[in-house]
C-alpha cells in the first residue's frame, strides 16, 4: 500500500524535486498562499517522475505496452526511413503520455539493442500524427528474442525538452525492462509486423503491463 501511494523515484526527477522542494521552502517564508501553490508543484513533480514496480507477461508472443498513456493512433505505415526500413510494411502504435502519466518508458519485448538513431527537431504537440517526422526523436531497433524486428520510438512533445535512452547498441534487455524517459510530455511509437492487435485507439496503457499485440 505505502510503495502505491509512494513509489519510487525515477533517478532523472531527483534534481527537480530539490529544486521544487527548495523554492517551496523559500516561497512560504514569502507568502503562504504562493509557497502552497509551490507545495502542490513539488507535489506533482514528485509523481511525474514516479517510477512504480511493473509486471510484465515475461512471454514474447505477446508485445506489451512501451508506455503508459493513451493510444492516440494506430496505423498500417512503412518503417522508419532514418533506419532503412522505409521499404517495409509495419503497423505502428502511437501512445500519448500527458503531464499526469508516469513517463519511464519499457521494453515490449524481450531482446537484443541492434541500432539506436537518434534525430533532433522540433517540439509541436506529441499528439498530433506529424510529430513521427517532424518532433526530436529516438530510434531504438530491437531484435526480439523470437526473431522479429520492433522499433520503439521515442518522441519528445510540446514542452519536453530531453528525451533520456538508458540503453546502447548490443545491450540485451527483457520485456518490461526500463529503457528510458522522456521528460513533460511526449509519445512513444512502437512499429511491429507479423503480430495481432490486441488494443484499439484511445484506450489507455500501463507500460511493461498492457498487452498490445499477440504473435501471430
Amino acid at each position: 500500500m505505502f510503495n502505491t501511494l509512494f513509489p519510487k523515484l525515477h533517478k532523472e526527477g531527483y534534481r527537480f524535486l530539490v529544486i521544487a522542494a527548495i523554492v517551496t521552502f523559500i516561497t512560504l517564508l514569502i507568502s503562504t498562499l504562493i509557497g502552497t501553490i509551490s507545495f502542490i508543484l513539488t507535489v506533482w513533480v514528485y509523481y511525474f517522475f514516479r517510477d512504480p514496480e511493473r509486471f510484465p507477461i515475461q512471454d514474447d508472443n505477446y508485445l506489451v505496452s512501451p508506455a503508459d498513456g493513451v493510444i492516440s493512433n494506430i496505423i498500417e505505415t512503412n518503417g522508419p526511413k532514418e533506419l532503412g526500413l522505409d521499404k517495409e510494411q509495419y503497423t505502428r502504435i502511437s501512445i500519448f503520455m500527458n503531464v499526469f502519466n508516469c513517463h519511464v518508458n519499457r521494453a515490449p519485448a524481450s531482446g537484443k539493442i541492434n541500432k539506436i538513431f537518434y534525430k533532433p527537431g522540433k517540439y509541436i504537440n506529441a499528439s498530433l500524427d506529424k510529430a513521427s517526422e517532424e518532433n526530436e526523436r529516438n530510434y531504438i531497433e530491437l531484435d526480439t528474442s523470437s526473431g522479429e524486428k520492433i522499433i520503439i520510438v521515442q518522441i519528445a512533445g510540446l514542452i519536453a525538452r530531453r528525451i533520456v535512452c538508458e540503453v546502447k547498441e548490443d545491450d540485451a534487455i527483457s520485456q518490461g525492462n526500463k529503457f528510458g524517459i522522456i521528460r513533460f510530455g511526449s509519445r512513444v511509437d512502437v512499429y511491429f509486423k507479423n503480430f495481432t492487435l490486441m488494443v484499439k485507439k484511445n484506450q489507455n496503457t500501463i507500460a511493461g503491463e498492457t498487452i498490445v499485440a499477440k504473435k501471430n
